[in-house]
């Protein structure tokens, strides 16, 4: 071990009992998070098909918007919805020079903010998906329909 000012520290065995302290035990696994995973399938299979939409913008306003039609589509034909869940904002950033050809040290930078929403319809029916198929949303908005 390397002391600050350059000198060369002798470890003793206190100091090495020290590290070796710090690791927690293994803990041996049980057959107990077997079981909970199959009586979370067996509630997925009770549960049915959803139908899972993932929505896309880059103004919150314009997305905000959207959802809230779609929302009111399926709670008017008595769907189930779970959500609008906000998934983290993807942002992407460009750093360009001002200039053409010298002063390298005078840059922009840009970003793209993308955000997204989560939206879960449990149990539709062929009719919520037509009404949901028929929605004219504002362009600029990206849809993702996917049956789970």
């Amino acid at each position: 071990m390397r002391h600050p000012r350059g000198k060369v520290k002798k470890m003793t065995t206190e100091t090495k009992t020290k590290k070796a302290s710090i690791r927690p035990p293994a803990v041996p696994r049980t057959g107990r998070a077997q079981a909970s995973t199959k009586s979370v399938k067996a509630t997925k299979a009770e549960e049915g098909n959803k139908l899972r939409i993932r929505v896309r913008a880059y103004e919150y306003k314009v997305l905000d918007a959207s959802v809230k039609q779609i929302i009111d589509t399926a709670l008017r034909y008595d769907a189930k919805v779970v959500g609008p869940i906000p998934l983290p904002t993807e942002i992407k950033k460009y750093t360009v020079n001002r200039s053409t050809f010298i002063f390298k040290n005078a840059r922009e930078q840009f970003e793209m903010r993308i955000h997204k929403r989560l939206i879960d319809i449990l149990n539709p029916t062929p009719k919520i998906v037509e009404a949901l198929t028929n929605l004219s949303l504002p362009s600029g908005v990206n849809v993702d329909v996917k049956m789970v």
